[in-house]
């Protein structure tokens, strides 16, 4: 299994607190049966700002040290890049950084506003011969109100990472009801731990595969885990296959409307 998002590098973000830490979530990540990890720290303009040349230097410290420890995981570098119009203009310049220098770039959006210029933005990257990831689709309000909104992201291009920890509802009802929703309509095209504390997700990956298997089946887990995230770190195109529109019963959508939401 390879990870396909996570916040591990020490100090960067609001992930991993200190180096010893991070040792902590890699060794928790191989002992559930991660071969690999993208470390996908956060960008944010004017916020989180590490560039990607520092925190290249701090994957491959991390990853030397490891392997003098005997540990076999592999790590990669990537960015959670936060939605922005300068998405290109921070990627050229070596601030934020595509997954493993590939064509495949991670972002997420606010939370609870979609952004006015969403589709400007996307046809950008696009546009730039990038291959645009949404982080967490399952976890956005406003994607709760209108998730039609994901098969139309699909359609435009754009590829969709759940996070493991949605489907036991580490986040909410809502983005556990959405996630599920999403992987039985051919609508999640990777899958990942978005870890950022030691004890949390990790030691719930053997649970949450079984939870998976039972929903989608052992060969559609397999794709999610494993195959697609190789063929990106590969940067070969990934088959989105072909997503089924959601169908809400009247009971989810009062749901997905209620206020109250845990993100």
């Amino acid at each position: 299994m390879i990870d396909m998002h996570s916040h591990i590098l020490p100090n960067i973000d609001d992930g991993s607190r200190s180096v010893e830490e991070t040792f902590q979530l890699i060794e928790e990540a191989q002992k559930v049966g991660f071969e690999a990890i993208i470390s996908t720290s956060h960008y944010m303009e004017g916020y989180y700002e590490t560039a990607a040349p520092e925190r290249e230097v701090w994957i491959n410290s991390i990853y030397q040290k490891f392997q003098e420890q005997n540990g076999n995981i592999k790590l990669y570098l990537g960015s959670e890049v936060y939605f922005s119009e300068n998405i290109i203009t921070l990627l050229e310049e070596g601030k934020a950084s595509t997954i493993n220098d590939t064509s495949y770039v991670l972002f997420e959006m606010p939370l609870n506003a979609e952004p006015m210029n969403l589709y400007d933005v996307i046809y950008e990257m696009l546009q730039h011969k990038l291959v645009p990831i949404l982080a967490h689709p399952e976890r956005y309000s406003f994607i709760q109100k209108e998730p039609e909104l994901v098969y139309d992201l699909i359609q435009k291009g754009v590829y969709m990472q759940a996070n493991y920890g949605s489907i036991v509802g580490q986040y909410g009802e809502k983005a556990q009801l959405l996630v599920k929703k999403l992987l039985m309509n051919n609508m999640i095209h990777f899958l990942g731990s978005d870890v950022h504390r030691r004890n949390t997700v990790y030691p719930r990956i053997p649970h949450i595969l079984e939870e998976l298997k039972k929903l989608i089946g052992e060969e559609k887990l397999e794709q999610l885990t494993s195959v697609n995230p190789k063929l990106v770190l590969q940067n070969k195109r990934v088959d989105m296959g072909e997503p089924t529109p959601i169908e809400l019963t009247w009971k989810e959508k009062i749901l997905m409307k209620l206020k109250k939401q845990k993100n």
